[in-house]
């Protein structure tokens, strides 16, 4: 990956990183089809502000996931159910401002467009207008079939979601893999319509990885896993989780490559000592 300079933008603050591709524009849906065509994995993370999805255009991320995640990581929620559209927008629209280069999908959330085609539709256009989002993201396959078709033919690009997805956790008895055995079809088949359905992405979340392999060699559309194995065209994380911020829920899949919360922790000990100690602040921190 490499470094060059720009004129300041928006997010960057004059500095953006591009990744292994080279593409030195906007990401977007062709770009991203181009780069499975092309064998070149597509990275992306989770983001829910400002300062967060600057720093990772500036890292050369391809696609910023406004996940309704944010229930839990940032809301304090057990599952993502209770965000509402008008949160999931309000986030985004933060992320949208912190991003020059990478693509930004966000998560409809529970109650949004289960309604059916109209609903979301109408869920879809708030998000595309107000957000600054390029993309919408929705779970389930076969089920949401229509629903895709319904915003793909009106223009608004629909990410796929299918395999664990949370906001079925009621209906699954918890967050629990799927498509192991006999029940591998059905998410293959999840996954085969919502393709054919227009969405131009899917992501394929908690599943054996033969399986995920399977299905990303059989469609034409880039897929994104979460626990789903390495055969995928490109991985996401939440980012609470690779930074080591989140520590009520520890996935088998999640790999840290960062102590943040012991890192902050430490930050906010020795803030609390010195300013109790009367070291801080110092005559350099202070004003005459």
């Amino acid at each position: 990956m490499s470094t060059d300079k720009i004129a300041p933008g928006k997010g960057t603050g004059g500095t953006v990183s591009y990744g292994s591709d080279g593409h030195r524009g906007r990401i977007t849906i062709p770009v991203l089809h181009r780069m499975k065509r092309d064998e070149r994995r597509i990275v992306s993370v989770t983001a829910y502000d400002y300062t967060f999805a600057r720093l990772l255009d500036e890292s050369g991320v391809d696609l910023i996931l406004v996940g309704d995640s944010l229930g839990m990581v940032v809301q304090g929620h057990d599952t993502t159910l209770p965000v509402t559209l008008d949160e999931m927008i309000y986030h985004a629209r933060c992320v949208s401002r912190g991003v020059d280069r990478a693509m930004v999908v966000c998560d409809l959330p529970f109650g949004a467009f289960q309604g059916g085609p109209q609903q979301a539709l109408q869920s879809a256009v708030r998000v595309l207008k107000e957000s600054g989002a390029q993309a919408v993201k929705i779970e389930g396959g076969r089920i949401m079939a229509e629903t895709i078709e319904h915003l793909v033919a009106r223009d608004i690009p629909v990410v796929a979601h299918v395999g664990l997805t949370p906001q079925s956790v009621h209906a699954f008895g918890g967050f629990k893999v799927q498509g192991r055995g006999e029940a591998g079809d059905k998410v293959m088949e999840d996954a085969r319509i919502a393709a054919e359905s227009g969405a131009c992405l899917l992501v394929l979340e908690g599943m054996p990885s033969e399986l995920a392999a399977r299905i990303t060699e059989s469609i034409t559309i880039p897929t994104i896993g979460i626990g789903a194995g390495a055969g995928c065209d490109g991985q996401v994380l939440v980012l609470y989780d690779l930074l080591g911020l989140y520590g009520e829920v520890q996935p088998r899949f999640v790999k840290r490559y960062l102590d943040g919360a012991e890192g902050i922790r430490q930050a906010l000990t020795d803030y609390a000592t010195e300013v109790r100690s009367g070291v801080f602040p110092a005559p350099e921190h202070q004003f005459k």
